[in-house]
């Protein structure tokens, strides 16, 4: 597989938390729209997994730094592998009190379930970030390197926990099959903090979960990183855990395993918002990006820090979209096949 996008490592400076939040009651002024009720935020995924994460870390600095007058509401949606928030945002139309924030089911769901969603169904408002996947093992697990997870693999079928069927953790399995022989039973769970859970409690042998959903349980010493699903190490040079930093954990291509994959972070609206409506929020998540609690999210996540707006981004989503049909239709898991 191909990487989507070079990482982008520079982050803007920080100003006062003072001077940050006048000049944030300034602008609200100067704005020609601006919410006038509480916006609800659908997160097309369960609770704990990334999405949800980011989702509220955006909730609290828009509170905390009173960005916006009115209140963001988180509101999870998982039902039908985020088909639920999807539908729900495709029919709020003209609603700008309405956000979703998406990942790569944004493309999976529809094409392996046939619902009537599409990406063009929504308003594109920001990319905030990419994410990354890390292959996963127990801590207690004898498997020190790839190769010795794969020899595993390869002796006796394993279980790969993942968040839904037929999305990306499924795709990373399926491709690690192509790469290497080995049959996995994959096992899904609602979301990517159940996963991590079931991983540490060993009721599944390995996941490929993003660095932000199994942080906590590195750090703990309950986890074990092998390679990251990327072309290049993760950026981060900080120690998470006594010995190691994200950027320690070799690339999985480094490790003799060629799979690549990183997923959207990205902000929608509902279809049909005019365009004061996208500039107030494209300015806002500008604003929260400039925050020191969103520098520490992007750094405990180990995030790829790419952000697109506008024709960037539709461009950027038109060409996944044509290449997670291909990643599907290869897994065979697009509706109608299998």
């Amino acid at each position: 597989m191909q990487g989507m996008v070079s990482r982008r490592q520079a982050m803007l400076g920080l100003g006062s938390l003072a001077g940050l939040a006048a000049v944030s009651r300034q602008a609200v002024a100067q704005r020609s729209w601006e919410p006038n009720r509480p916006v609800q935020f659908v997160v097309p995924a369960g609770t704990g997994g990334g999405a949800d994460q980011m989702a509220r870390v955006i909730q609290g600095i828009v509170s905390k730094h009173s960005l916006m007058r009115q209140p963001i509401v988180v509101v999870n949606k998982a039902g039908g592998a985020g088909a639920e928030g999807f539908l729900e945002a495709k029919g709020a139309r003209g609603n700008p009190h309405l956000l979703i924030i998406t990942l790569s089911n944004l493309f999976t769901t529809p094409m392996a379930t046939g619902v009537p969603f599409n990406w063009r169904d929504l308003t594109p408002i920001k990319m905030m970030a990419l994410d990354e996947f890390v292959l996963w093992v127990n801590a207690q697990s004898p498997w020190q390197t790839v190769a010795e997870f794969v020899a595993a693999a390869k002796a006796g079928r394993l279980r790969m926990g993942g968040t839904g069927s037929r999305q990306e953790d499924q795709i990373i399995t399926a491709a690690l099959t192509r790469a290497t022989g080995a049959q996995f039973t994959y096992v899904p769970f609602r979301g990517g903090g159940e996963v991590a859970v079931q991983l540490v409690g060993r009721h599944v042998d390995a996941t490929v979960n993003n660095p932000i959903e199994a942080v906590t349980h590195w750090r703990s010493g309950a986890l074990r990183p092998l390679c990251v699903f990327d072309g290049q190490r993760l950026s981060g040079m900080d120690r998470m855990t006594e010995t190691m930093a994200w950027r320690d954990i070799p690339t999985c291509r480094e490790a003799g395993l060629d799979v690549e994959y990183l997923m959207l972070r990205g902000i929608f609206g509902a279809p049909g918002i005019t365009a004061p409506q996208i500039a107030f929020y494209v300015d806002l998540l500008n604003r929260v990006r400039e925050t020191p609690e969103w520098r520490e999210l992007m750094q405990q996540g180990a995030f790829n820090t790419t952000t697109l707006t506008g024709d960037e981004f539709r461009g950027w989503l038109e060409r996944e979209e044509t290449r997670h049909r291909a990643l599907m239709q290869e897994a065979g898991f697009l509706a109608g096949q299998g």
